[in-house]
């Protein structure tokens, strides 16, 4: 995947980015069990990357800690979150209200991390209406240019079968989302300017099954 080049910003390599999240996972872990202080090694320890990579990372953003005391864990955790554009709550359309797309807008830990799911959209008539999730009613698909030209919607989630996948992501797309969580196992044909992340259960079940001899 290429780097991402933000306006005025540096380019910086995209499997970096990818690991500042974790980073930040590890960071909060720490914070919870009452730690204020860290290092590049013991994160290292944690996540099995080298310090010297950790501290490459990051050096692409700034100086955030000092030789012999380490990092702030507070202080660090929130120049990631500025850094990931998480320091703020983005709101988040869910595409699918079958099990999965159920399970998605039950999960908690969402609001946390940065997101909030806002709508839940689907095109079964008999789930139309239905409440899910925390307080929200499954809302008509075919409402959804309007509901994301009467809102700050930027991002989506695609919780539906592999053979709508395309369909729907195409009429996301036309609504003005360019940020796309796909579970569907497909890969989408998706202009240059949209931004798709996949999370597809069995590619991963079947890289580990290739270490099972």
């Amino acid at each position: 995947m290429k780097d991402e080049k933000a306006p005025g910003k540096p380019s910086i390599p995209d499997i970096v980015i990818g690991r500042l999240p974790v980073y930040l996972r590890t960071l909060r872990l720490l914070a919870d069990d009452g730690r204020d202080v860290t290092s590049s090694q013991e994160l290292g320890e944690h996540l099995g990357i080298s310090s010297a990579q950790i501290r490459k990372d990051l050096s692409h953003f700034g100086e955030f800690g000092k030789q012999g005391t380490g990092y702030n864990i507070d202080f660090l955790c929130r120049q990631l979150q500025k850094i990931l554009n998480v320091d703020t709550i983005w709101p988040v359309v869910l595409v699918g209200a079958g099990s999965l797309g159920t399970a998605i807008a039950n999960y908690q830990e969402f609001e946390s991390s940065g997101f909030r799911i806002v709508s839940v959209l689907d095109e079964d008539p008999q789930k139309i209406g239905q409440p899910i999730g925390n307080g929200l009613l499954i809302e008509d698909f075919a409402d959804l240019s309007q509901l994301v030209k009467g809102s700050n919607v930027r991002i989506a989630v695609m919780a539906v079968p592999a053979y709508a996948a395309q369909r729907v992501a195409s009429q996301l797309i036309d609504a003005g989302l360019n940020s796309i969580l796909c579970y569907a196992p497909i890969t989408l044909a998706v202009p240059s300017h949209v931004r798709v992340e996949y999370i597809d259960p069995v590619v991963h079940f079947q890289h580990m099954t290739y270490y099972l001899r």
